[in-house]
């Protein structure tokens, strides 16, 4: 995939980019695979906005992703690869041998025309989807489990890879994105490969308007808001936010405070965490 620049006829298109879609090849979606997808606005079922900063937006459909990929021992071919509105990956279209057609997350250098399967008995192949006991040491994976037959959880944005450290026992140690080493069951299933699209995050979005588009309404600062409105807020010009720390707007403390329960069950699981610290 490649980055699409533009001429700047006007101010927000000089360091606007997008996409140029070159791993593309399909451009209709499958219907039997799309389900309506409708918009909440961040609010929850009393009507209160709960989610802030949601709202308005193109329209959508919602495409269903094979997550679990549990269809043992039957060839599928790719169909197409396809955009997806619903997250940063493209997604690819198989067809089974059977007829059944299903999305799954496209890897890089998947292609129309080539076969992928799943189950113990598959080639570790870019496409295939496999337990972990089958995956040679040292292979990047996405799209992994976290409880065996839930469908994939960790690893499943554009350009993300996770790879496979060792195994012992009943665990695979994975090395995920973020640094941190982790223990998933070794019969939970992953997909071999690097997550396509991996120049997502170099796109510029270069206006206000193009994310008006995803439905992202505008965020404002609570320093520039009244002492009634944020805790950051008041004062003469430009002032400091006059607390030890930073806020949310119900006075909580924000950025950088730990929210991760101390007793959590998985902590077990965790190796090392993403700033480099054991976890004790």
């Amino acid at each position: 995939m490649g980055i699409k620049k533009y001429n700047p006829y006007t101010p927000s298109r000089r360091n606007m980019t997008s996409s140029d879609f070159s791993e593309i090849t399909k451009t209709t979606p499958e219907k039997s695979l799309c389900v309506s997808k409708k918009k909440h606005a961040g609010r929850n079922n009393q009507g209160k906005i709960t989610v802030r900063h949601h709202g308005g937006g193109n329209r959508q459909k919602y495409r269903i992703i094979d997550f679990k990929r549990n269809k043992d021992g039957v060839s599928a071919k790719v169909v197409g690869i396809e955009y997806d509105p619903n997250r940063s990956a493209n997604i690819a279209l198989i067809c089974y041998e059977d007829g059944q057609k299903a999305y799954i997350l496209a890897p890089e250098g998947l292609t129309d025309g080539m076969k992928v399967m799943n189950g113990p008995q598959a080639e570790i192949r870019v496409g295939n989807c496999l337990p972990l006991s089958e995956i040679p040491v040292g292979t990047n994976v996405h799209n992994v489990e976290l409880y065996p037959g839930k469908g994939g959880q960790l690893v499943r944005s554009a350009g993300n890879s996770a790879q496979l450290m060792a195994k012992e026992g009943k665990y695979a140690t994975l090395r995920l994105p973020s640094g941190e080493m982790r223990m998933v069951p070794i019969v939970c299933r992953a997909s071999i490969g690097v997550v396509g699209n991996g120049d997502h995050n170099l796109i510029k979005i270069g206006k206000a308007g193009r994310k008006r588009h995803m439905g992202i309404r505008p965020t404002v600062r609570g320093s520039v808001m009244n002492p009634n409105d944020h805790p950051h807020g008041g004062g003469e010009g430009k002032t400091g936010i006059g607390r030890p720390g930073p806020s949310t707007p119900w006075g909580k403390p924000a950025l950088g405070l730990k929210t991760r329960k101390s007793k959590k069950a998985s902590n077990k699981l965790i190796v090392r965490r993403r700033d480099g610290k054991a976890i004790k």
